[in-house]
């Protein structure tokens, strides 16, 4: 079936970017299948995410397919385009139906993006996953593909105003080896492992970051283990 949708938008996207001057730094790009049913497992630090994580798939010619909160379905403008291009709304609190879509289409051959943290980490680091990627990659038998962005929380993160002017930010994308999922492993020894890569991943795309500030008023997206002032961990859950 065409995609009237989705390459359509994708095309938009980038025009965006390339208007906003902004440097995507994709790597491991071959590591996505390019047939075949797979779970895209990203880290989450921005709104737009999922958009950059759909970015580092189209070399593969795969479009991803993503779980997202089932409000953003409801929204009179993002709904209309999240539903025609067959993503997958998620409501938390009957959450067995999306996880059966989300199990048809990788049966089908489909590519779905599963942020596994649920929300966006407000201090940028990694938070704990939960298992239902691993339990959809074991029940359709399809690998699991770690995903690790950074940069994109400068252009719009929550807390913070939307960016989205031409200020030439990078953004650096970095995809790993596909991790498998058996079916007689234990979910949660599967999904350590899986949070383990992303974070290697996560580690590797900030290394490769061509930006360093000094100046703590533009260190706000930078973690406080690394010296910047975003709010640790440990200081958000006391907020709480």
């Amino acid at each position: 079936m065409a995609e009237l949708v989705y390459r359509p938008v994708i095309g938009a996207a980038l025009t965006l970017f390339k208007a906003l001057d902004l440097k995507i730094d994709v790597q491991g790009s071959e590591n996505i299948p390019r047939q075949g049913g797979a779970v895209l497992v990203s880290n989450h630090i921005g709104y737009l995410d999922f958009v950059f994580a759909g970015l580092a798939a189209r070399p593969q010619k795969r479009l991803v397919r993503f779980m997202a909160k089932e409000s953003v379905f409801r929204h009179k403008v993002s709904g209309p385009l999240m539903r025609a291009m067959k993503h997958i709304p998620v409501d938390r609190a009957q959450g067995e139906a999306a996880y059966r879509h989300a199990l048809d289409a990788l049966r089908s051959g489909e590519v779905i993006g599963v942020f596994p943290e649920a929300t966006i980490s407000q201090s940028f680091t990694l938070k704990g996953f939960k298992s239902g990627a691993a339990r959809l990659a074991q029940e359709a038998g399809v690998p699991l593909v770690p995903v690790a962005l950074w940069g994109t929380q400068r252009l719009w993160t929550k807390g913070r105003p939307r960016n989205l002017k031409r200020s030439h930010i990078p953004v650096t994308i970095r995809v790993g080896q596909p991790v498998e999922a058996p079916a007689d492993q234990y979910a949660g020894a599967i999904t350590r492992r899986l949070r383990e890569r992303v974070q290697e991943l996560l580690e590797t795309a900030q290394r490769a970051y061509p930006v360093r500030t000094k100046d703590a008023a533009d260190s706000w997206w930078i973690p406080a283990h690394l010296g910047g002032t975003a709010p640790s961990p440990a200081e958000l859950r006391e907020a709480q």
